[in-house]
C-alpha cells in the first residue's frame, strides 16, 4: 500500500498546468468569430499549446468574457490532452474536455482517462465518468465509477479526491463511496478511505472490511466500524464492533491491534476490553485475549470465562431429570 500511495502520488499530479501567465497557440483548418455568442470557434485538427500541455481535437471554441478576455476553452469529439516533462507523460482522454484559462479548472468529461506513462511504459491508469483538476488549489476530483490503477494495486470508489502540494507531492487521497483497495488476493473495502502523508496512515470507516491471504492460503477476514493501517510499522489497528475469523476461530472485541510476523503478514491479534474467541464448541470470555495465528494459538487473562455447548445430555426415564447431577 505504501508504495502504491507515494508512486501514484508523484508520477500521476507531479505533472500540473502551471499556473503564471503563459501564450495560448491554437492552429486549425479554420476558425471563426461569432459576435452574438463572443465565441471563437476551430474545426478541424485542432491543436492547442499552452505551455507544455498540448490539446488535440477535430472542434472546439473559445468563450470570451465582456472584457474581451478568453475564458474557456472546450474541446469536442472526443480530445486528446498530453504533457511531457523529462520521462513522465500524463494524457487524459474524453468525450469532452473544458479548460478554464481563468480559474486554471481542467475539466473532463465522458468516458474520462488519465495515463501516466514512465518512458513507453504505463504507471498510473484514472478511468472515471468525470475528472476535474484544479491548478489553484492542486486538487484532483475523479466521480462516478472511479477505478486507479497502478502495478498489482487497483481501487474502486464512486468519489476520489488528491491533494497535493506545491511541488506536486500528495498530501492526502481520499477514497468516496463504495470504496474498495485490491492488490492480488488481498483486498479492503469500506465506506471511505483517507490516506494523510504526514501521519502515513489509512483510515477506512463504515461497514470496513479487510481480508488479507497468508503464504499458506489461510484467509484473515476482519470487519469493523474503523481500521487504521500505519505504513511505518506495518500494523493495523481496528475498533467498534470488532469481528475477526481465521481458519476455525471466531473472535469479538470491541478494539484490536494487529501486527506482523517475519514474512510481514499479520500474525498477533491483541484483543482489547473485553473479548471472547470460539473454537468449535468452546468459547472464551477475557478482559484481553492474545490470537496468534503462526502457530496457531491463544492467550486469555482477565475475569477469564470459559463455556463449552452441548458436552452431551442424560436422558433418564427412571429418574425423570436430564443433565448433569449428583444423583440426588
Amino acid at each position: 500500500m505504501k508504495k502504491f500511495i507515494i508512486a501514484f502520488a508523484i508520477a500521476a499530479f507531479s505533472l500540473g498546468i502551471v499556473t503564471q501567465a503563459s501564450d495560448l497557440i491554437i492552429e486549425s483548418k479554420s476558425q471563426s468569430y461569432s459576435e452574438d455568442e463572443n465565441r471563437i470557434k476551430f474545426n478541424g485538427d485542432v491543436k492547442v499549446t499552452v505551455d507544455e500541455l498540448k490539446v488535440v481535437g477535430d472542434s472546439a471554441d473559445v468563450n470570451m468574457d465582456k472584457n474581451q478576455k478568453l475564458d474557456t476553452a472546450t474541446f469536442y469529439d472526443k480530445p486528446y490532452a498530453y504533457e511531457i516533462k523529462k520521462n513522465k507523460k500524463r494524457e487524459v482522454k474524453a468525450n469532452i474536455l473544458k479548460v478554464s484559462l481563468i480559474t486554471k479548472i481542467v475539466r473532463a468529461e465522458g468516458d474520462t482517462q488519465s495515463v501516466v506513462f514512465d518512458g513507453k511504459v504505463p504507471i498510473v491508469v484514472i478511468n472515471s465518468d468525470v475528472q476535474e483538476y484544479n491548478t489553484n488549489t492542486n486538487v484532483m476530483t475523479a466521480t462516478g465509477n472511479v477505478t486507479m490503477k497502478y502495478k498489482d494495486i487497483d481501487t474502486f470508489s464512486d468519489k476520489a479526491i488528491i491533494k497535493m502540494d506545491k511541488n506536486g507531492d500528495l498530501k492526502t487521497l481520499e477514497l468516496i463511496g463504495n470504496g474498495q483497495i485490491k492488490q492480488k488476493a488481498n483486498d479492503s473495502y469500506a465506506d471511505r478511505f483517507f490516506y494523510d502523508s504526514a501521519t502515513q496512515i489509512i483510515t477506512a470507516t463504515g461497514n470496513t472490511t479487510s481480508n488479507v491471504t497468508n503464504n499458506d492460503g489461510k484467509k484473515l477476514i476482519l470487519k469493523s466500524n474503523m481500521q487504521e493501517f500505519m505504513q511505518n510499522k506495518n500494523t493495523f489497528s481496528a475498533s467498534g464492533n470488532v469481528r475477526v475469523w481465521y481458519d476455525d476461530y471466531y473472535a469479538i472485541g470491541p478494539k484490536i491491534n494487529v501486527y506482523p510476523g517475519a514474512d510481514g503478514k499479520p500474525n498477533d491479534v491483541f484483543f482489547i476490553g473485553r473479548s471472547s474467541i470460539t473454537q468449535g464448541v468452546r468459547t472464551i470470555y477475557a478482559d484481553k485475549i492474545k490470537m496468534k495465528l503462526k502457530p496457531k494459538d491463544f492467550h486469555a487473562e482477565g475475569n477469564t470465562r470459559t463455556v463449552i455447548k452441548n458436552i452431551g445430555s442424560n436422558d433418564s426415564e427412571s429418574s425423570g431429570s436430564s443433565g448433569m447431577t449428583l444423583g440426588l
